[in-house]
């Protein structure tokens, strides 16, 4: 049998964390009297610099029961460096890491099959959603559009797959293994490579309290999805600029057709239109390729992605660690 551990990165989730602890454990003894993994299993959460109560019910979740430890970062990070820190220490102690958000929506019960899938061989199994029925027009419309986007600008990422996986404690240190202060775990983990699958499940609804990730955070969650595994954007500026020197080439030589049989008329139209298409066209480039500069500055520093205040695990407090 392996020790699991179930990692669960918590911002602001104090209305939420008694029920998930509730239900977390409930599966932690259902697989452990099942045999399918040892009897000291955890439930790892990890505090992301939160400001209400969630890093004081965790410690008290922990002084009840040992089958939930605690990790809480100096600050907040953001989601995929807490996930990461999580997985990090996760991996110090269980064979079996598997990750998924505090609100309840990832099907708890897919945990099963994912630890099947482990048995049979898979060091990576990844919990993709069967359907967006429940999702809104506009949710569903720009999820596909996301994902579709992705693939096309050449990123390795699994359709319709958030941050719901299982993962070998080998799996993990290969991970870790990557230096990148830019995190996309979505496009990280598949570059892991190890023999990998899927497993369906029905996301729910949010068991309470509102989600961290407004339109804006997905926004710029996207972006660095994009920038950060892809060059196909600089690509497109590259094909644009040309495109548009072959077009300035033949108005210029049509121009000078035209001059020198005495048939040029002054236009204002087609001169501002052109200054304004040329002027939009500039910007753009110019801000896709600093968003790509800005990675390469934040990678240059060196800095910590995060920096683990408390760890709370086994009866045992250790603090200051650095990553």
């Amino acid at each position: 049998m392996d020790r699991l551990y179930i990692v669960v990165p918590c911002y602001k989730e104090e209305e939420v964390l008694p029920e998930t602890s509730k239900r977390l454990k409930a599966k932690l003894e259902e697989l452990a009297r099942t045999g399918q993994i040892t009897p000291d299993s955890r439930v790892l959460f990890v505090d992301d610099g939160s400001t209400d109560r969630t890093w004081e019910i965790i410690a008290a979740l922990h002084r009840q029961d040992e089958t939930f430890s605690g990790v809480k970062l100096s600050r907040n990070r953001g989601h995929q460096n807490a996930l990461l820190a999580g997985m990090e220490e996760a991996a110090r102690h269980g064979d079996v890491i598997i990750t998924m958000d505090a609100d309840l929506q990832d099907d708890i019960d897919a945990v099963d099959r994912m630890l099947e899938k482990y048995q049979e061989g898979c060091e990576v199994v990844y919990g993709v959603r069967s359907s967006r029925a429940k999702d809104t027009f506009f949710k569903r419309f720009t999820a596909h559009g996301y994902y579709r986007f992705m693939q096309a600008m050449g990123v390795d990422i699994v359709y319709d797959h958030a941050d719901y996986r299982l993962m070998s404690r080998r799996a993990v240190e290969a991970l870790m293994s990557f230096s990148e202060v830019n995190l996309f775990l979505r496009g990280m983990v598949p570059l892991v490579g190890f023999k990998s699958d899927t497993v369906l499940y029905e996301r729910g609804e949010r068991f309470a309290g509102e989600s961290k990730y407004p339109l804006k955070k997905m926004i710029a969650f996207a972006l660095d999805g994009i920038t950060s595994f892809s060059v196909k954007p600089i690509r497109l500026i590259l094909n644009l600029g040309i495109a548009i020197f072959v077009v300035a080439a033949v108005i210029l030589l049509y121009s000078l057709i035209r001059k020198l049989c005495g048939q040029t008329v002054s236009g204002w139209t087609s001169l501002v239109c052109s200054i304004w298409a040329l002027g939009g066209i500039q910007l753009l480039a110019l801000g896709v390729i600093g968003e790509y500069i800005g990675k390469i500055y934040n990678e240059t520093k060196r800095r910590p992605r995060y920096i683990i205040e408390t760890v709370l695990d086994d009866s045992t407090e250790d603090a200051g660690a650095i990553k």
